[in-house]
């Protein structure tokens, strides 16, 4: 069945698109129509919240969370996306650790181009850490652009001399603006999704307005330090002109001395964990990644606390 799933998930990423420019609105309408036939699994609470100055989805299982809780950047190339966009993954992971989620609803550009989402982010990690969260027990996670956000954050608040969170899972994280990854001709044609021109030309320069794509903070596959990072998990398809953004990062934090387990699966698309429910591989990754959580992030529960 894995193989008919993928060449579905393929053949409906193909599907035809508008041509020639696109307004923001209708891209982000496209993305919003596109991230709701994700499925979202039962047993779930979500709550609208602040985190930081920004609007976050509070997500938590029905009965007995866990603590821990998962600090989550949604994709949508810095243009598009939200909270909602991507509950079907803050859902799976919550579902399958038993730790609450807080998805932030970052600023966008172009209205609020780089380093905004970066600023956003690295607030509401402060927040949790104000609120008297041990940074052992949050994670970050996120997809494409959203996963950028879980490496960037890191390096902002290393930067900013703040106690760093326990573990990074990024889902196909876009981590070089420049878009030199050998991947990007490799897997040109391939990718159902994106191209090259489409990811230098379109989504970067709204992204960037202007500012150098090289820099550490834009393009950390590139040029960023990761020295004392956590734990990292990157998950990338080997269908995706990004795939070299997941490699040449774990190759980065390997030099840097970090844990680092570069995780590619076979002839799937970008953040094709999205499709769990669907797609057995993106089941089978979500668990893993699930795992990897469980295994690092500090999870106390309150009988513990007490028998101090």
């Amino acid at each position: 069945m894995s193989r008919e799933q993928r060449v579905r998930v393929d053949t409906m990423l193909r599907q035809p698109r508008p041509r020639g420019p696109q307004s923001v609105e209708a891209f982000r309408g496209r993305f919003k129509s596109t991230m709701a036939q994700m499925i979202v699994p039962g047993g779930l609470r979500t709550t609208q919240t602040t985190l930081g100055d920004r609007p976050a989805l509070h997500v938590a299982p029905d009965n007995n969370p866990r603590r821990g809780t998962i600090l989550y950047f949604h994709g949508g190339g810095w243009v598009a996306g939200s909270p909602e966009t991507a509950l079907a993954m803050t859902g799976h992971l919550v579902a399958k650790t038993g730790f609450t989620s807080y998805s932030l609803d970052y600023r966008l550009a172009p209205e609020h181009p780089f380093p905004a989402a970066i600023d956003d982010a690295l607030s509401a990690y402060r927040a949790l850490l104000d609120s008297g969260q041990d940074p052992s027990a949050i994670a970050f996670a996120g997809d494409s652009s959203g996963g950028a956000l879980t490496v960037t954050t890191c390096l902002a608040a290393r930067d900013a001399g703040l106690p760093l969170p326990a573990a990074i899972v990024a889902f196909s994280p876009s981590l070089d603006a420049t878009g030199s990854g050998e991947s990007m001709d490799t897997k040109a044609g391939i990718d159902p999704i994106f191209t090259r021109e489409y990811l230098k030309e379109t989504i970067a320069p709204l992204y960037l307005a202007g500012q150098d794509p090289r820099q550490p903070m834009v393009s950390p596959a590139l040029s960023a330090d990761p020295t004392g990072f956590p734990p990292m998990l990157l998950q990338a398809g080997t269908n995706e002109v990004l795939l070299d953004d997941s490699t040449r990062m774990a190759a980065r934090a390997r030099t840097a001395g970090v844990s680092v387990i570069l995780d590619i699966t076979a002839d799937v698309p970008h953040v094709f964990q999205s499709f769990a429910g669907v797609l057995d591989e993106a089941d089978e990754a979500l668990e893993r990644a699930a795992l990897f959580l469980t295994q690092h992030v500090r999870s106390i529960e309150p009988a513990a606390v007490s028998a101090r």
